[in-house]
């Protein structure tokens, strides 16, 4: 089965690609990258006036199955993420049960197995049941395959046992992501603490439940030397935290999701639950910073933390509605449209941040467009504008903070392992 995609202006940063060029695909690899390639093939796509571009690594997805289908499935997660251009997901541990041992890990996989549409990696908590009292077994989840272990959702208040866990995943050779929020300190907020607390009336969440807890692990990190990912970044401080901890050479890495570059606190003024995020939507001085910390490299990925939730869970009083955004199927064109639009970034870069960085950062072979690799590809076409509309989602839930909103560019067509899963003609 041979594909070829003609006439696209390709981007791999990884192989310093950024010109007109060909794709040949063969069964599920790619074969050949150059320009005017003549073969005869089963399926041609002209991609003339459009990008062509690895699949996105996405390293920050709640599938919420098992446990809460009614929120989303892996079936209807990966679907969305095919829509929005993801070829990969790493999917949270805060499922029902948590994904913290080798029996759920397990049966995790035999959904995916028989359900997903596209690669999904399985992350591990950090404790069991992600209560933060018992480290779960890491050598045994990394033999099943987990690439990095988290209780993303909530952090590890108990500072000794997050050293021990650091020291654990250092022997093992195993990722550690950090959901840093000190719960005393954000004080049971519902939106940002300021002009929006103020003007709501509601209780405010402040920058430092954020980055003292970045402060914190950070400190662990360099004392053990593991590797460490700082989730969601919000906030100006934790960008100037991050980006000293480089300078002083610790192995750390981090990543903020497309609401935190695109909206700001004033996004929540008409009590719109889509808006209630955590960490909260910040001020306009904190989303500056956040665009700065990825125009220099100090925040090295953009991830969509998609969090479906059911109507019922956000359509009801501010303060009692959950947090979260989905973002599967709009973290592209938030970026196209925030970042490369306004010149922020260039194309190449804006495909570091989705996909080369968090394919390197979770060692694996995605992100690039390089013969022999597998063709995880999309055709992107980035002059299109959009109206996101809560009725067009694939995602079993809706409730997106990007509504109504018009985005620019938008994914074409995607290819997962050789074969359109979706876009032109996919069925």
């Amino acid at each position: 089965m041979k594909l070829l995609i003609k006439n696209g202006t390709v981007i791999d940063p990884v192989n310093k690609i950024e010109s007109a060029m060909d794709i040949l695909v063969e069964d599920n690899k790619i074969s050949n990258v150059a320009k005017g390639i003549k073969i005869d093939a089963d399926t041609i796509i002209d991609a003339t006036d459009m990008i062509v571009m690895p699949g996105i690594v996405d390293m920050h997805v709640h599938l919420r199955e098992p446990g809460r289908e009614d929120k989303e499935t892996i079936a209807s997660g990966t679907m969305a993420a095919a829509k929005g251009g993801v070829t990969t997901v790493l999917a949270m541990p805060n499922t029902t049960p948590a994904i913290d041992s080798k029996k759920n890990i397990q049966a995790v996989k035999e959904i995916i197995k028989s359900s997903a549409y596209i690669d999904v990696l399985i992350s591990g908590a950090i404790t069991k049941g992600r209560l933060g009292k018992e480290l779960c077994d890491i050598a045994e989840m990394k033999k099943e395959g987990v690439l990095a272990i988290t209780d993303d959702g909530a952090s590890v208040d108990d500072e000794k046992l997050m050293l021990t866990a650091f020291s654990m995943a250092k022997k093992d050779k195993m990722l550690v992501i950090c959901h840093c929020e000190d719960k005393d300190l954000a004080s049971q907020g519902v939106v940002n603490l300021g002009f929006a607390s103020t003007r709501l009336g509601l209780r405010g969440i402040s920058n430092e439940s954020e980055y003292k807890r970045i402060e914190r692990d950070i400190k662990l990190a360099k004392k053990t030397g593991a590797s460490i990912h700082i989730a969601h970044l919000s906030c100006r401080e934790s960008v100037d935290i991050i980006r000293k901890a480089k300078k002083n050479g610790v192995n750390v890495t981090a990543e903020t999701a497309p609401h935190y570059f695109t909206l700001n606190e004033e996004a929540v003024l008409d009590y719109n639950t889509n808006m209630k995020i955590n960490p909260p939507l910040r001020s306009k001085e904190d989303v500056e910073a956040i665009k700065q910390g990825l125009k220099d490299g100090t925040i090295d990925v953009i991830a969509s933390d998609h969090a479906p939730h059911t109507e019922n869970e956000k359509e009801i009083e501010f303060e009692y509605a959950e947090s979260g955004t989905i973002g599967l199927e709009t973290g592209l064109s938030a970026g196209i449209t925030a970042l490369v639009d306004t010149g922020l970034l260039t194309w190449s870069e804006l495909v570091r941040k989705m996909c080369s960085n968090p394919a390197k950062i979770l060692g694996i072979d995605k992100g690039a467009l390089g013969v022999g690799q597998e063709a995880d590809i999309i055709i992107v076409s980035p002059g299109k504008e959009w109206v996101v509309k809560k009725k067009n989602f694939i995602s079993r839930s809706r409730n997106s903070a990007f509504i109504d909103m018009k985005l620019k560019g938008a994914v074409d067509c995607t290819i997962y392992k050789g074969k359109i899963i979706y876009g032109n003609g996919a069925k």
